[in-house]
Order: C-alpha cells, then sequence, then structure tokens
C-alpha cells in the first residue's frame, strides 16, 4: 500500500466519522506530498465545498481542472467529478458577477456611467471578455501600451491624407477598369517554404494590389497611382531594406472571412483608408469590432488577436500601410531598423 493511498483512506475514514478536521488533515498531507493528483483535489474541492466555502471549492477544482488539462491520460472515473467542477465554477462565476455588478450598481456605477477603461476591466472580472494582450508571431518590443485601436486625430498627418481619398479612389477605379488590374492573392506561399495554414491561401478572395512591397515602389505603380504614393509620404513610415515600407490596396469579395491572426511585429500601427465599403464589413481587434468609414482612417495594432470581414453584397476595398508607432522614439527606431536588417541579413545566407 503507497503512502499516498494510506492518506485517502485516513481521508475516506475520517470522512465515514464525520471528523472534518481529521479528513482535512488526510486531504492536505496528500496535496503537499502531490499537488498533480486529481481525485484528491477533487476530493477536497468537495469538502470545501459541504463546508460551504465556496472560494476555497472553487481554488481546488481550478487546480484540478487544469492538472487535468495538462494530464495526458485522465482515467475515466474522473470524468464526472471534473464534470461537476466545471459546472460549479461557472455557477459561482455568475454568482460573483451578478454580486459584483449588483454592488456597483448601488454605488451609481455601471456600463453606462463608467469610464471606458474600468467597464472593460469590468467585464473581463465578470468573464463577460477575454484578456488580449500584444502577441506578435515574429518580434515583441516591451513596454508598449496595451492598446489595440488608435483615435485618428492623434495624429496631425492624418487629415491629409483622408483630404486624398477621391483621388486615390479614382486612381484605385481607374486600374481596375483598365487593363492593369494589379490584384492578385494576398496570401500566397514561398517556393522554398511550407506553405501557409490558411484558407485563403491563393485565393483572390482577400486580394492585394501592391504599391510598395519589400521596401520598392512596385513596379508601374508609379505612372498608375501618382496620386496615392504622395499621399503616402506624408506617413511617418518605417523604412528598412528590402522589408518597408509596405502599402498595397487590400480587397475582400463578399463573403470572406479572414480568420482570426496576429502581425509579425507590435513595432507597427497599421493604418487602413477605406476606399470602397459595402454594408456588412467588420473588423475586429481585440474586444473590440468597428466598421469602417469611406474616407475615415482606421488605425490599430495587428499585434493583438484580429480577424475582419465583408458581408456585403460587392467589394470591399482599403488602402493598407504601416507606421511606426508613436511611443517608440527616433533613437529606438533606428536601432530597430539595424536589428530588423540583421535578422534578414541572416536569412539571406
Amino acid at each position: 500500500m503507497t503512502q499516498q493511498t494510506t492518506w485517502l483512506d485516513r481521508a475516506r475514514d475520517a470522512h465515514r466519522r464525520g471528523d472534518i478536521a481529521a479528513e482535512t488533515a488526510a486531504l492536505d498531507d496528500a496535496i503537499r506530498a502531490d499537488r498533480g493528483n486529481i481525485a484528491v483535489l477533487l476530493a477536497m474541492a468537495e469538502l470545501k465545498r459541504r463546508l460551504a466555502d465556496d472560494r476555497a471549492a472553487g481554488s481546488f477544482y481550478r487546480l484540478a481542472l487544469g492538472t487535468a488539462a495538462q494530464a495526458r491520460n485522465v482515467p475515466h472515473a474522473l470524468h464526472p467529478g471534473l464534470q461537476r467542477a466545471e459546472q460549479f465554477l461557472a455557477e459561482t462565476d455568475r454568482a460573483f458577477a451578478d454580486h459584483l455588478l449588483g454592488q456597483l450598481r448601488g454605488a451609481g456605477i455601471d456600463a453606462g456611467t463608467a469610464t471606458p477603461r474600468v467597464a472593460e476591466a469590468l467585464r473581463m472580472l465578470a468573464g463577460e471578455q477575454p484578456l488580449y494582450l500584444q502577441q506578435p508571431s515574429m518580434f515583441y518590443f516591451p513596454g508598449l501600451a496595451q492598446r489595440p485601436f488608435f483615435d485618428r486625430t492623434d495624429f496631425d498627418w492624418v487629415p491629409a491624407i483622408e483630404a486624398a481619398t477621391g483621388a486615390i479612389r479614382a486612381e484605385l477605379q481607374a486600374m481596375i477598369e483598365s487593363s492593369s488590374d494589379r490584384f492578385g492573392p494576398y496570401v500566397t506561399a514561398s517556393p522554398d517554404r511550407p506553405p501557409p495554414n490558411n484558407p485563403l491561401l491563393d485565393k483572390p478572395d482577400w486580394g492585394a494590389a501592391w504599391l510598395w512591397k519589400d521596401g520598392v515602389v512596385a513596379e508601374g505603380m508609379d505612372e498608375l497611382c501618382p496620386a496615392t504614393l504622395a499621399a503616402l509620404e506624408l506617413a511617418p513610415r518605417p523604412v528598412i531594406p528590402g522589408r518597408a515600407p509596405i502599402a498595397l490596396f487590400s480587397r475582400l469579395t463578399p463573403g470572406t472571412h479572414i480568420q482570426p491572426h496576429h502581425g509579425l511585429l507590435n513595432t507597427r500601427l497599421i493604418c487602413h483608408l477605406p476606399l470602397i465599403v459595402p454594408d456588412g464589413c467588420g473588423i475586429r481587434v481585440g474586444a473590440e469590432t468597428r466598421a469602417w468609414r469611406e474616407g475615415e482612417m482606421l488605425i490599430f495594432d495587428d499585434s493583438f488577436e484580429h480577424e475582419a470581414w465583408n458581408r456585403g453584397a460587392s467589394d470591399r476595398t482599403i488602402l493598407l500601410f504601416e507606421i511606426w508607432r508613436p511611443d517608440i522614439d527616433a533613437e529606438e527606431r533606428e536601432q530597430l531598423t539595424r536589428i530588423f536588417s540583421a535578422i534578414d541579413t541572416y536569412a539571406e545566407q
């Protein structure tokens, strides 16, 4: 008989006798010896539940569920206990949220009166909204504000580009109507890399007509879209040989959904100048969903999980480009440029 079995037997015997102190001591000894024993964690959660200590019960239930999630195999006999744990946590989380929001309403604080950041914190505390953070897939720069969307009025160069919307749209339409339509699939595969696991791979549903690509103006675009290129010069875009600037006309056909994903870097912001936007189009960045408005810049951090869709009846087309984050200073931008150039130099070897 193992020591663990002895402790479990002690706990069961104490439970039959109604000796709560002895049962608690036996289970506590077992947990101290092995925090990964799911059966013991569930037993302690049930004991705390019988004692009406729901907060303690929840702690042990959460640990049991977390341990089970990491285990290779969970004995079938433990499944009912884990299901009971999930149900208990869902009920207590809801009860906590109701209590919290009721207390706050009594103090005059609710979704309508709280500041936006306080309201968001309350939604996360109540389990109504997940926590989204920057998760770039290639390079993370620390210390930047966790802010999915940026206010266009904070950028002094935005009005001049927005004022050029008519001219930019005219160049886009002229390109589409001519034999020089440059749109191709946005998601493509490199011949020397595994193809990306993306349902839009090589499909025209998400189309790109590149203006700047890999740090240079796309061939012929200086003649086709001079007003667009001139407008882009007004923005504080990264200049990294072989990498940036980038800019393109991005088109979504009706019914297209760009699945949730993260961008490569958190050192940049993505700018959308909406040019042609039917009803039924939208974008989610983190927990916030917005609709595009023609001629009104939308600026966001694409290192947050984000997705976009066109549920309208016609194509949605925007001008897309990237800029430096405003909270990265000139010295840091220079050093980051050198870092990215060094990365690209290694990749070329």
